[in-house]
């Protein structure tokens, strides 16, 4: 069967594939920055907002295609479809949010195997309707612009040196993602002729029907928006550029908090356990030795301390950890971040601040409040002296 495609509809799909692309990834790159219950919730937000709008590109898609004859969708495999779709997003952003160059990679081929697995899953639920056959070529193809288009997108958004602006790489995904879609389509072809005969059931048109996908699918991604976004982008470490009026006030606070921190440390006795940190985890308590500590970030009521790997929940207070930790090795870049000066790989400069991105098994970055930036690279070439010299 030739097909032919309603061109109004094949726009609304990429555009909702892009706006969906934009929304999940600006919720995923904030979930390095998260901890607890809001990070879960910033994993299920994004790969919910890009399952829908993936599968509402695929399913507008399809409904923009003009068929020889009437076509019904089959529930179950339309369900699964989507079903799929949540999934293999989900296990793509959690991994491409650890920014491990390996897990990246996994998580490219995931969500690239996934989507156009989706794509092929979805079309069963048109076999009650038509008999169909696919070009082996095309199925290849489709596969392949899936999984790379999946890693360069995933790449671009996480772990490209100069991040280019983000509604470019949702644009990338986007139309990627559509680029599959149609890819596949054009190796598929239907036969009509020897289908059983069915009547339709629908009793709305595919414009009617397309259109309210599309709604549904932007009305998710703006209540995500709306809900999830933090009020105080200045303490996310993915976006520290994005600051409040109160900016002048907090740097203040930081350097009389510093300054009184300091004072503290400075009182506190060469006792080796006075630089343990208590530590609860699985509702097992243990301590963490200062060595282990990478970074320390407080998170409204809770502090949570970063071993390379995992966020282990502490039950003193930022300041009270601050006093534990041994000076100069920490240093506090923020009202509600510490760092370990020797797992600082570099400094960034994002906005008209900086993040101190962490040499650690999984990446992590460091917001620096405007104040700290010059005294941070400061601290950072004393330790790199003293380490080559020999002083502890």
């Amino acid at each position: 069967m030739a097909m032919h495609h309603n061109f109004y509809l094949v726009a609304l799909s990429v555009i909702v594939a892009i706006q969906a692309s934009y929304v999940g990834l600006y919720l995923a790159l904030r979930i390095s920055g998260a901890f607890a219950l809001n990070r879960r919730l910033l994993i299920a937000a994004s790969a919910m907002t890009l399952a829908v709008g993936i599968w509402g590109m695929h399913f507008i898609g399809m409904l923009s295609m003009g068929m020889a004859a009437e076509v019904d969708y089959l529930v179950l495999p339309t369900l699964l479809s989507f079903l799929l779709c949540v999934l293999v997003t989900g296990i793509a952003i959690f991994m491409a949010s650890l920014r491990s160059p390996h897990l990246l990679a996994i998580a490219a081929g995931v969500m690239g195997l996934g989507i156009a697995t989706m794509h092929y899953v979805g079309m069963i639920a048109l076999n009650s309707s038509a008999r169909m056959s696919y070009d082996p070529a095309y199925v290849v193809i489709s596969f392949v612009i899936a999984v790379t288009a999946s890693g360069l997108a995933l790449w671009l958004a996480f772990s490209a040196e100069r991040r280019p602006p983000l509604f470019l790489c949702a644009t990338f995904l986007g139309c990627a993602v559509s680029g599959m879609h149609y890819t596949a389509m054009i190796g598929t072809m239907f036969d009509f002729s020897l289908a059983a005969q069915s009547q339709s059931t629908s009793f709305i048109s595919s414009d009617t029907l397309a259109v309210i996908v599309s709604v549904v699918a932007f009305a998710i991604s703006g209540i995500f928006m709306l809900t999830l976004v933090p009020k105080r982008l200045a303490e996310n470490a993915d976006n520290p550029d994005q600051k409040s009026g109160n900016d002048s006030a907090d740097d203040f606070n930081d350097a009389v908090t510093d300054r009184s921190a300091d004072a503290a440390a400075n009182a506190l006795t060469n006792d080796v356990s006075a630089n343990l940190l208590p530590i609860e985890k699985n509702g097992n308590r243990f301590h963490i030795a200062a060595s282990e500590v990478i970074s320390v970030h407080a998170n409204a009521h809770y502090t949570y301390v970063f071993n390379g790997r995992d966020d282990l929940f502490c039950t003193l207070s930022i300041t009270e950890i601050f006093e534990r930790l041994p000076k100069p090795v920490f240093y506090r870049t923020h009202r509600s971040y510490i760092v370990n000066l020797a797992h600082v790989g570099q400094v960034k400069k994002s906005g008209d601040a900086a993040v101190a991105e962490l040499d650690s098994p999984v990446r992590r970055t460091v917001p620096i409040s405007r104040a700290r930036v010059a005294d941070l690279r400061q601290e950072l070439a004393a330790h790199q002296a003293r380490r080559h010299s020999g002083v502890a």
